[in-house]
């Protein structure tokens, strides 16, 4: 172990080292290759494959490079270090928003992860993608207590009643929240929606949510709506597309489903508009 520090040292503080290694996993390679595919000099070359030589990770047959068992070993830990890393710094900044309470969730869910943030210059890209996502879509689930903008609201119920159009959506919803929309939008252009074939509407009284989270799953990717109740806002949208990821929340949601009500048997039509 005294020599662990060094040797990880000696790898990832170089670029070009970790480039080598990457691009000898395609296959075997001589000199040339190796610096068009990493950009590194002749000399430096030269130094990383004698110091991989020498730490027995690669082996030359005449120019040819490839690299060996223990080789393939280290690039194949060092790709999966790096992966896991790059999914750590995109979720580090929303880690309080996202759902540890829920059974099951984990970071080690996600291979890929996309964090979507408004900003200063660009106050609506996070609505903008979210509009994107419900136009792109053919189905999405979702259950929580997010609120969404307008302009998703719009987006959202103009596929609902459009009858050519074979969008599904089934939402959960905490009543509160079913009525805060209602109160929000048109009435009559929500429960019209809810009425048609596209919406189903499904009503909660005990999700185990606050007021940070909603959860969809949009055909082939999972979302995570990180919102603040005391700004009134959404922070982020957290995107993925990692099959356990979508696999615990696909579980979550028909948990969830199971124990939820149809508005229907909650409501009579007419009590809506009076909401």
């Amino acid at each position: 172990m005294d020599a662990t520090p060094d040797d990880i040292g000696f790898l990832v503080t170089s670029d070009h080292r970790v480039a080598v290694l990457d691009a000898l996993t395609t296959g075997p390679s001589d000199r040339d290759g190796l610096r068009s595919a990493t950009g590194a000099s002749s000399p430096t070359m030269s130094r990383i494959l004698t110091d991989f030589e020498e730490r027995n990770w690669v082996e030359r047959e005449g120019r040819t490079y490839q690299l060996t068992g223990l080789g393939e070993f280290v690039a194949e830990r060092l790709a999966e270090f790096v992966d896991a890393m790059a999914v750590e710094h995109q979720l580090r900044d929303v880690w309080q928003w996202l759902p540890h309470e829920f059974d099951g969730f984990s970071v080690e869910l996600f291979t890929d992860v996309e964090v979507t943030y408004p900003s200063p210059g660009y106050p609506d890209r996070l609505i903008e993608r979210r509009t994107e996502l419900i136009t792109e879509t053919t189905t999405w689930r979702g259950f929580g207590v997010a609120m969404l903008g307008l302009r998703t609201l719009e987006t959202s119920f103009d596929r609902f009643l459009d009858q050519e159009d074979e969008f599904q959506c089934e939402y959960i919803y905490p009543p509160e929240v079913f009525e805060e929309l209602l109160s929000w939008g048109d009435t009559e252009t929500i429960i019209n929606a809810a009425d048609g074939e596209s919406y189903t509407v499904l009503l909660h009284e005990d999700l185990p949510t606050d007021d940070r989270y909603e959860l969809c799953l949009f055909d082939d990717r999972v979302t995570i709506c990180c919102y603040d109740h005391e700004l009134g806002r959404l922070q982020a949208l957290v995107e993925t597309t990692s099959p356990d990821v979508w696999t615990w929340a696909e579980s979550c949601y028909e948990r969830f489903r199971a124990e939820a009500r149809p508005l229907g048997d909650v409501y009579e039509r007419d009590s809506l508009s009076s909401i």
